[in-house]
């Protein structure tokens, strides 16, 4: 049964999921589909659902249930899922380590530590921050990240500020624009430092086009004006070096700056507990049934790398949920046995190794657009693609067949220009 446990946890747990977002419930199910039980779900919030919770917009749960949903219905049919199962969901609650057993700290239980015979990591991301950025000027208030502003509009009906200015071009940047927008807020435009957009294209299109809200690519915000409260950013187009332009800077008067300049891994529990680090992911390193490099531990989602879909996080984490259920019971699959290697145009693939014996789903990076493209796995498979761009994912189901009599053990993945259509 579903539940909190205000008296007591349990000594042992076959698989504990840190995070119930939707990495975090898909894993819980995917560990019970598997035969786990006891599974312990934990989160350092008072409900489940995560980032959905605040995702009040729809287009989430095409893949996953058919149908398109706002975040809350998404993740209350992921927990409803879960119902019947030999689950104790935990809130409040934080995982601190794993020695000898899981360590958390609970609102409700203090510190507590159980025995669990494995893991799953499903604590998402962060957004960064100005100082991740080092803009210069004051400090005023006014200065936000988009993630917190859909929480104070979205959750506590508080809007930031009347006149917005958005740095960055992230997908919860763009849906805010259009959020704002409906509620009355001038959003003044969307500044985005690279030569493309970091969005969705659907989001570029539902949420700056069809409010007329202004994209400026290839520029940024050089400066925050105000004392006690924002009331203006100076702007300057930057130069291919990423260098701005001052010469052609100008002034923007506004009371708000809303921060959509990307997410980063919550990996710091993954470092603690040992796991090797992707450098361009900021994630553990994982294999094909999501384990990471330490026995036991396996991880999904955001805090392996940045999705553009929910349905995706899922995916993935029900395949990491289901790999540490067959951790626990004793059937595990054969060890990997080719290497991924990101070549041309790619930024990186995740998972990091897979087997030439079944079937994956590969998640790739590019690091620049690209139209009429193909997608090559060494010189044993080729793809044609579309077009590709760095803010959407390409996904790509490996088959054993695409293999076969590969027995090299570094596979190259090269995302290159269909060249004799180019001409």
């Amino acid at each position: 049964m579903i539940g909190d446990r205000p008296d007591h946890l349990r000594a042992r747990y076959d698989v504990a999921v840190v995070g119930a977002g939707p990495a975090g419930l898909a894993a819980a199910q995917g560990a019970l589909d598997r035969g786990a039980g006891p599974v312990l779900l934990l989160d350092r919030e008072a409900e489940t659902g995560g980032i959905l919770n605040q995702c009040i917009h729809t287009g989430f749960g095409l893949h996953t249930f058919g149908a398109e949903l706002t975040g809350p219905e998404f993740a209350q049919r992921a927990l409803g899922q879960l119902a019947g199962g030999d689950i104790d969901v935990l809130t409040e609650s934080f995982a601190l380590d794993l020695d000898d057993g899981l360590s958390i700290m609970s609102a409700r239980h203090g510190v507590r530590t159980v025995d669990v015979g494995a893991v799953v990591l499903a604590n998402g991301a962060r957004e960064r921050t100005r100082g991740a950025i080092r803009i210069p000027g004051s400090r005023p208030s006014g200065v936000m990240t988009a993630g917190l502003a859909q929480r104070f509009v979205n959750m506590h009906g508080l809007l930031p500020g009347r006149r917005v200015v958005i740095l960055g071009s992230g997908d919860i940047g763009l849906i805010m624009a259009r959020r704002l927008a409906l509620e009355g807020v001038e959003v003044v435009g969307v500044f985005e430092l690279l030569a493309h957009a970091n969005g969705l294209s659907h989001n570029i299109v539902q949420c700056l086009h069809d409010f007329d809200i202004p994209l400026h690519l290839s520029t940024t915000v050089v400066e925050i004006h105000g004392r006690d409260r924002v009331d203006g950013v100076t702007v300057a187009p930057v130069a291919a070096n990423f260098e701005p332009d001052l010469g052609r800077a100008w002034t923007v008067p506004c009371d708000t700056v809303l921060l959509s300049i990307g997410l980063i891994p919550e990996s710091e529990l993954a470092r603690k507990l040992g796991a090797h680090i992707d450098p361009v992911t900021r994630g553990p390193v994982v294999g094909a049934t999501m384990e990471t490099s330490r026995p036991g531990v396996f991880a999904a989602g955001n805090v392996v790398h940045i999705h553009d879909l929910v349905d995706y996080v899922a995916q993935e984490a029900t395949l990491a949920g289901r790999g540490a259920g067959d951790y626990v019971t004793g059937h595990r699959p054969p060890a990997d046995n080719v290497k991924l290697v990101p070549g041309e145009n790619v930024a990186s693939c995740v998972p990091q190794t897979i087997s030439t014996d079944r079937e994956h789903t590969v998640y790739l990076r590019v690091r620049q657009p690209l139209e009429k493209s193909w997608l090559r796995l060494g010189d044993v498979y080729e793809k044609r693609l579309r077009y590709v761009v760095p803010a959407e994912m390409v996904s790509l189901k490996i088959r054993p067949r695409f293999l076969e009599g590969f027995h090299d053990e570094a596979l190259r993945v090269d995302v290159v220009p269909r060249e004799e259509e180019a001409r």
